[in-house]
């Protein structure tokens, strides 16, 4: 199973994201994938063999060979996460045939109705559960 964790900014929540997933995917290989340089650093502080790259071209090359794809919601967006999705990243990310397991941040001026009141263990804890519903092997 090949896992692609693509976060911005800081990386903080691609971090847990990565933390989990090594933890329930064993065996799995994982992909760290920074809009930035200073994400893709942080997400490699989980340790366990992840590889990591950055930029727009480590997007598209990742979301290419990925079978799931984590992370927050504006990684579908163009421009979301303070500019650092660009238009060519979304596309790649909502064109790929892997699952799309996104987690509802509202800092990206994209909003899910129907979250509320959850906390970011509990929203990754179901994007993890939803992971393992699927039939990849």
């Amino acid at each position: 199973m090949n896992i692609v964790i693509i976060d911005g900014q800081g990386g903080s929540l691609g971090l847990a994201l990565a933390k989990e997933a090594l933890r329930q995917f064993p065996g799995a290989s994982i992909n760290a994938v920074g809009t930035n340089s200073a994400a893709s650093a942080n997400m490699l502080k989980a340790g366990g063999g992840i590889k990591a790259a950055a930029g727009e071209n480590a997007v598209i090359v990742a979301c290419r060979k990925a079978d799931i794809i984590f992370g927050p919601i504006g990684i579908i967006v163009a421009d979301a996460l303070v500019g650092e999705v660009s238009p060519t990243m979304a596309s790649a990310v909502g064109a790929s045939d892997a699952v799309k397991i996104l987690i509802p941040m509202e800092k990206c001026a994209t909003l899910v109705a129907g979250i509320e009141g959850q906390t970011l263990s509990a929203l990754i804890a179901d994007a993890m559960k939803k992971a393992h519903e699927l039939d990849l092997k």
